[in-house]
């Protein structure tokens, strides 16, 4: 037992002490990054660096399965220069005993990845992408999905304008049974527009079967109403912006997720982006352990075999190589091309039973 403790002690403190040296570099090049993108704006360095920290955890979420890969490999490196493997070996453990404790470690901190640190990064990514929207364009649009229908807000120097549709194309370009509410700037609603369908069109929403309700100046609201067969409205908003406002599955908490795509299924909206993502989440510990186990098969070996130096390239090599397919079969998934399931848990799988493969061919020939 005080084995497996004192094994288990070591590969946090070398996982701790990789993830500070990582979130450095990281939050050092993203402030660079924000420096640039931000050239020109009104924002103060104290708001980059601000954007700065909300930015880099999102970045070091993304790479944590390098991390993982990185500190196996220091691990036992360390241990193979020691000859305390040598020792453990001597005394009738196996290799793959001396393995538990950072596989144990491994599957804790793939569990806190996913319940603590992914509403952190998730709530952390949200903000910097309200906040950056707003040094980088002055605007603040917004959408929101509830059980009522579909919420967006546009904004601009002309006011702020409140939209609601009862449902949508899976893209939110076309809404049905739409309601416009603007307001002038700093002031109260001008203008009510009810219109059966909006499509968004280049700078500009296309009403169909429309009717306007002129709020401003105290008159009779329904004697000045116009209806309209087809009207424009002037829109600063774009179908990637659409997107990128509830597109993003890594700025919705996993606790939040399956409530969330069941009210994008019912505001018809395809929810198969955060699908993937939320089963993703779910396969992290495995595809962390599976980082473990790729990069102990090449490691636990004595200096004295030689080769050392190879085989930790190998390893990060096929670490870095399962990362990829990782997220290619993510982008697969997405897109319809394979199964959500097949998409999420098979790389994870695949790298496991590989890596578990190289361990017994090394350990027991």
């Amino acid at each position: 037992m005080k084995l497996h403790l004192y094994f288990a002690r070591r590969f946090l403190w070398i996982f701790l002490g990789l993830l500070t040296v990582f979130f450095l570099l990281q939050a050092l090049i993203d402030l660079i990054e924000q420096v640039r993108r931000l050239d020109g704006t009104e924002a103060s360095m104290a708001d980059i660096i601000g954007l700065t920290l909300l930015g880099t955890p999102e970045s070091i979420n993304q790479i944590l399965p390098l991390v993982m890969i990185l500190s196996t490999v220091a691990l036992f490196v360390s241990l193979a220069r020691s000859s305390e493997l040598v020792v453990v070996r001597a005394v009738g453990r196996s290799g793959l005993r001396a393995l538990l404790a950072p596989v144990m470690v491994a599957l804790i901190i793939g569990g806190l990845a996913v319940t603590m640190m992914n509403p952190i990064v998730a709530a952390t990514s949200k903000r910097y992408h309200e906040l950056f929207q707003g040094y980088k364009t002055g605007s603040d649009d917004v959408l929101s999905i509830s059980s009522e229908g579909l919420w967006l807000r546009q904004g601009g120097p002309e006011g702020q304008t409140v939209i609601r549709a009862t449902s949508a194309n899976p893209h939110a370009t076309v809404l049905y049974d739409v309601t416009f509410l603007s307001y002038a700037p700093g002031g109260g609603p001008v203008t009510r527009i009810e219109a059966e369908e909006a499509e968004l069109t280049d700078g500009a929403w296309l009403l169909r079967d429309a009717k306007t309700w002129p709020l401003a100046g105290g008159a009779n609201p329904e004697a000045a109403a116009q209806i309209h067969d087809r009207m424009e409205l002037p829109s600063t908003l774009t179908q990637d912006r659409i997107r990128d406002s509830f597109g993003k599955p890594n700025a919705i908490s996993v606790w939040d997720l399956p409530r969330f795509i069941s009210q994008l299924e019912q505001a018809g909206f395809s929810a198969r982006r955060h699908l993937v993502w939320l089963q993703m989440e779910l396969a992290r510990p495995l595809f962390l352990v599976a980082m473990v186990l790729i990069g102990a098969a090449f490691t636990m070996r004595h200096v004295r075999a030689g080769g050392i130096g190879v085989a930790v390239l190998v390893s990060l090599l096929l670490g870095f190589g399962l990362y990829y397919i990782r997220n290619f079969a993510q982008i697969l998934g997405e897109n319809g091309q394979i199964p959500v399931f097949l998409a999420a848990w098979a790389p994870p799988m695949a790298a496991a039973m590989l890596g578990m493969g190289l361990l017994l061919h090394t350990e027991d020939g």
